[in-house]
């Protein structure tokens, strides 16, 4: 006769269950309490002031693009959001700042595409590394004016381009600094017309704009906000923009492929980056501020009239916007053995 077995016979798997079911609650609970700060963080967040580090002096598009999106994105954030410019080791100081700053979106990059691209490639050592930071967005792109002072005897790049060869080592081009756009820029220009001009940089647009008005440097190749108001008022030449278009601002300048110059395009461009390790959840909500800030009429009504095109890209595709660039930078400084002077 088979008899059942009896009840405690059961008790171990039971147990077992509970055991397994205690964990695993147990586990849940855990993994809660870990997320929940992040969660907390991008729930209240922000709830102080924001700063927006600028590694430019005033002027020019890194800090018209800081301007541009600061005031509309205080009011979408509710907090102040304050633009800090921070000049100093071609970039280096601001961005070692953000890369050390507090992991929590507060402090806020607005990187250059000459900086972020070039600084790795042509520094051997450098206080912050790419790593160190994570993208936000790109916000504005502009195309670059090639201007030069009235003193220059051409008034189309073919003429200019034919003085310059008549007189080596006799002309002189300013930069915003080592590595910046206007320096890689011209480089690349100097290769495709066989050209040779003296480089002389300075700490930004603003220092480099009053030796060109001055008549120290010749030439000049940087973005509408340096050099707009000047080729308008007359006191700068404008020879030829950078774009695929004419700028709707500067419609009587032509692109440097009309002017006889086809395939020589270049662009800047401007993103937001936090250190590495912000909650992911405190970056999606700053980018899809800083998209609402930027697409606004307003905003595109004053970036319009700055010469800055407004321009949103989400963190990811930032991302592979610089690493595209990256690899066409990489050939062109190897190309022209490009190093920091």
């Amino acid at each position: 006769m088979t008899h059942p077995l009896p009840h405690t016979t059961r008790q171990p798997t039971s147990d077992f269950t509970r055991r397994v079911v205690s964990t695993l609650l147990a586990s849940a609970s855990l993994c809660a309490i870990v997320a929940l700060p992040a969660q907390v963080q991008a729930d209240t967040y922000p709830s102080k002031p924001i700063t927006l580090v600028v590694p430019n002096p005033p002027g020019g598009l890194l800090d018209t693009s800081a301007r541009l999106l600061s005031d509309p994105l205080a009011r979408a954030l509710g907090q102040s959001v304050v633009v800090d410019n921070k000049p100093g080791g071609s970039g280096n100081l601001a961005y070692s700042l953000v890369a050390r700053s507090p992991k929590d979106g507060y402090t806020v990059l607005v990187s250059y595409s000459g900086y972020h691209i070039a600084n790795p490639i042509l520094m051997d050592k450098l206080p912050w590394e790419l790593k160190d930071l994570t993208p936000v967005g790109l916000i504005t792109v502009a195309t670059n004016v090639i201007a030069v002072h009235p003193s220059v005897p051409a008034n189309n790049l073919k003429d200019f381009i034919a003085w310059v060869k008549q007189n080596p080592g006799k002309v002189n081009y300013a930069s915003q600094g080592n590595g910046s756009v206007s320096h890689i820029g011209t480089e690349i220009f100097k290769q495709q017309t066989g050209i040779e001009m003296t480089h002389v940089p300075y700490k930004g647009s603003g220092q480099a704009i009053q030796d060109v008005l001055a008549g120290q440097v010749q030439v000049f190749i940087s973005t509408p906000p340096s050099v707009m108001g000047h080729v308008l008022s007359g006191k700068l030449k404008a020879l030829a923009v950078t774009g695929k278009t004419r700028h709707p601002q500067l419609p009587q300048v032509p692109t440097a492929s009309e002017a006889g110059l086809p395939g020589f395009e270049l662009e800047s461009w401007v993103a937001l980056y936090v250190a590495a390790g912000t909650p992911k959840e405190v970056v999606q909500k700053l980018s899809q501020e800083v998209k609402r800030s930027m697409e606004s009429p307003d905003t595109k009504q004053r970036a319009d009239a700055a010469g800055v095109e407004v321009r949103y890209l989400t963190p990811e595709n930032t991302t592979k916007l610089l690493e595209r660039d990256t690899a066409s930078w990489a050939k062109a400084i190897k190309a022209g053995n490009i190093k920091f002077d």
